[in-house]
Order: structure tokens, then sequence, then C-alpha cells
């Protein structure tokens, strides 16, 4: 699709907005962008819970950010997906999309017919039954994909694209540090994490790991009976660094460790699993992004637990500023636009 097309990250407590001039040029311009906090509860782990509640948030964030464009690309992730491994014998991909339905049941939790499903290539081989094509079942849950586009229909958009959301993040982790070996690309939200190992840019194996940043927020509050304002706070002061002075602060790091920990152990174990099917893969570098990034001591944290070089994801090098946005966007605000990046991306692709 040519011209200008926004992508829209909805989040558990905000929805961010990025528009790009023209998604398919090589490297793209952010001319526009925009967030509007979202009310508690109406997105929950990826799902959206309000659907009123989110199409009205679409029209004050329109409203605000003097998009030019009603052309949306949308993304779902969390637990709205399931992506498995699968082979299939070698055939034309409009083929084996249209074989699905009869291949995947017994992969699935629901009924096929509860699901729209797509099938992603990956390469070739010889099984023994003759030529066959390894790659990545992506099934997503019919309900969610609906809830989604009503509530762009009823703020007066138009959805013109739905994308796995570890697609559209790698997007723009390749792009931020393009290798032609292996790496990893990861993102932690708010309640879930996701994981892609890529070779030359291209995913080979996707984990969403259904824990985040929010996961550590909601423990603080309970175990320490403080406020979401108090929680991240304390979240951001202390992070993963010995600057624990008060009975308070030593309590939070103790959680704070202790969730973080969860985080770092599901990032081991998905690369223990990938290192089983993969023998001897060397990783050139771990690429990161998401708020867990901005806790401190983290980014050390994730290096030491995985033995892997870890980069923050830089998205300036996937698209370049606007003259009237150079200057005035932090590098933690453009991190926060990776996943809109990337689904304005491959909305225009």
């Amino acid at each position: 699709m040519a011209g200008p097309v926004v992508g829209v990250d909805i989040g558990s407590t905000t929805l961010r907005a990025v528009e790009l001039d023209d998604a398919a040029k090589a490297k793209p311009t952010i001319v526009r962008a925009h967030e509007v906090p979202l009310p508690e509860g109406s997105v929950k782990r990826g799902d959206v819970i309000e659907v009123h509640t989110l199409a009205s948030a679409f029209k004050r964030l329109w409203a605000a950010g003097g998009f030019r464009t009603k052309d949306v690309a949308l993304g779902i992730g969390g637990q709205s997906v399931i992506v498995r491994d699968l082979t299939v014998p070698r055939m034309p991909l409009a083929q084996i999309k249209e074989s699905l339905p009869f291949q995947v049941q017994d992969l699935l939790p629901v009924p096929v017919s509860d699901a729209v499903l797509d099938y992603y290539p990956i390469g070739e081989n010889q099984s023994e039954s003759g030529p066959a094509v390894n790659g990545l079942l992506i099934a997503a849950f019919k309900q969610a994909v609906t809830t989604n586009i009503t509530a762009v229909t009823m703020a007066g958009l138009t959805a013109v694209s739905m994308d796995l959301l570890p697609f559209a993040t790698t997007r723009v982790h390749a792009l931020s540090s393009p290798t032609e070996g292996y790496a990893v690309h990861m993102n932690i939200g708010a309640n879930a994490m996701t994981i892609v190992i890529v070779q030359a840019g291209v995913p080979q194996f996707i984990r969403i790991v259904p824990a985040g940043g929010d996961d550590t927020t909601r423990a603080l509050m309970s175990r320490l009976s403080v406020s979401r304002e108090h929680a991240e706070g304390l979240k951001r002061e202390l992070g993963l660094s010995p600057l624990a002075h008060t009975d308070e602060q030593r309590r939070a790091a103790e959680i704070i460790h202790e969730s973080t920990s969860e985080l770092l152990t599901a990032v081991r174990n998905t690369l223990a699993y990938f290192a089983s099917v993969r023998p001897g893969v060397l990783y050139d570098h771990l690429s990161a992004g998401g708020g867990a990034m901005q806790m401190r001591g983290f980014s050390v944290a994730l290096a030491e637990s995985t033995r892997i070089a870890v980069v923050p994801v830089n998205p300036l090098g996937a698209v370049t500023l606007s003259r009237s946005l150079r200057g005035k966007v932090s590098e933690e605000r453009l991190q926060s636009w990776s996943t809109a990046i990337g689904l304005a991306i491959g909305g225009g692709s």
C-alpha cells in the first residue's frame, strides 16, 4: 500500500500511534506520533475487554495526533495468538494456507473455525515422504481479531492490516542491528515478552511468554500495599542495582529481583530449547526493547544470564524523524514507539 499509514500499538495502559510518510520506502520517516492513556481494565494481557472504550480512545488519539490518514495497521499477540513449528509437503504458499484447517486442529486449543490461520515459510528440506517446507503456523483467535477491527471501525478508521506483534517488533530490531548470523530479538511489554530467534533477519523461532514488566509492578503493589504510581517509582528507582537503603526499599528490591528472575529464566529456557533443535548455534547479539530495558541493571543481568552481548533496539536504524520531531523525542519515548513503527512498516509493504 503506497502513501501514509499509521501503526497503532494497543497496550494495556496506553494507545500509541506512529504515522510514516511512505512505509514502503527503505527508510521511511516518522511524520506524526501520539499516544493516549487507556482506562485500567479496558485491555488485559493483550485482549480488548471494553471495545467501546477503545473506540473512544482511537477517536481521541486521531483528534489529538492530527494524523493525515485513516488507514491503520494493527497487531495482535499475547494470549490471543499461538505460534507453532509446522512442516508440510512442498506446494505453493497459497495451497499451504488453504490446507491449514485440515492439518492443524490437533495443534490448537480451540476449533479451527474459531481461529484465523496463517503460515510463514522458513525453508525447505527433504522428508521421508518427499520435499517439504518448514515454517511457522500462526493461529489468532478470531474473536480477538474481530474485536480490534470493530474498535477501529467504530472510530471511523480503516484497518488495512493485522500483523503478528513479534513480526512487527523484529522488523525494527533487524534494521536496528543487522547481522547475517543468528540473533535474538526480545521485546518486553507490560504483560507479555516476545522472543524471536532470527537468522540473517529471518524469524526461525518465536515464543510469546505471558509475563512482562507489569507483573513486577503488581507484585510490589500487592506485597507492599502501595499504589501503582509508588510501585512504578520503586521499580524505576531501584531496578536490579544495590541501591536499597530503607526497609521498604530492601523489601522492594527482593520483590523486583524475584519477579525479574522469572523473566530471565524464561529467556534461558527458550534459548535452551532452540539449542536442542538447532545445536551449535552461536548468537551475534541479543537486541532488546520494551519498558523493562529502562529498569536499572536489567540489561547487565540479561547479558550475564544469557552470555550474549545485549544491545538496545534503536528505532532510528529503521526510520528517520521528520524535521518537526528532531530533537524533541527522547530515546525512551522513541523505544516505546518500536511496535507501532514495525506495524506501520508492515502495513505499508
